[in-house]
């Protein structure tokens, strides 16, 4: 199957929804190189297991960044023929609220960068807000930023798909066949 993938699609969902692997199988139906940008860092075994289980999900044949709090300079330096997955914003904005980063600088560069390639990007990002309220400040501020920057990516995105119980529902834009 080959599918041409718009601009920008964002991929939301839960915490083990099938949001990677439905952003996955969209990469490589667009049938072009792939690369890979990843946000992930592995501090404990559990997500150093999940890190692995991921890569091989994916397999070999992808370029791969691994860039946890500056994905622009990755998305800088790929050839504009390749399909970009960015795994996941979710993680990005913890690297950079817990590094203690300029967060709206950083959002800035982040949201000017996706906009300013002239190749598909599927980036993946998680649904935080359906919950129950958290109970500290720094999980409250969280749930708040991830709102915001879902909110943002949405807006300039072509395309905006939820993945809940890894089915597929298309918010913004058409599903491609």
């Amino acid at each position: 199957m080959k599918i041409t993938l718009p601009k920008l699609t964002v991929v939301i969902g839960g915490a083990a929804s099938g949001k990677s692997r439905f952003a996955e199988t969209l990469v490589f139906a667009n049938n072009t190189p792939r690369t890979y940008i990843a946000t992930a860092q592995a501090y404990d075994a559990e997500m150093t297991a999940k890190i692995s289980k991921h890569q091989a999900q994916r397999g070999v044949d992808w370029d791969t960044y691994e860039s946890p709090v500056a994905p622009w300079d990755a998305l800088a330096k790929i050839d504009t023929s390749h399909t970009v997955l960015l795994d996941c914003a979710t993680l990005w904005l913890s690297n950079t609220l817990l590094g203690e980063h300029d967060l709206t600088a950083a959002k800035d560069k982040l949201l000017t960068s996706l906009q300013g390639f002239n190749g598909p990007i599927v980036i993946v990002t998680n649904e935080v807000g359906q919950g129950i309220v958290p109970d500290n400040k720094l999980a409250r501020a969280f749930r708040q930023h991830q709102g915001e920057l879902n909110q943002e990516l949405a807006a300039i995105a072509d395309l905006v798909v939820l993945v809940t119980a890894g089915l597929p529902l298309a918010l913004k834009g058409q599903l491609p066949e």
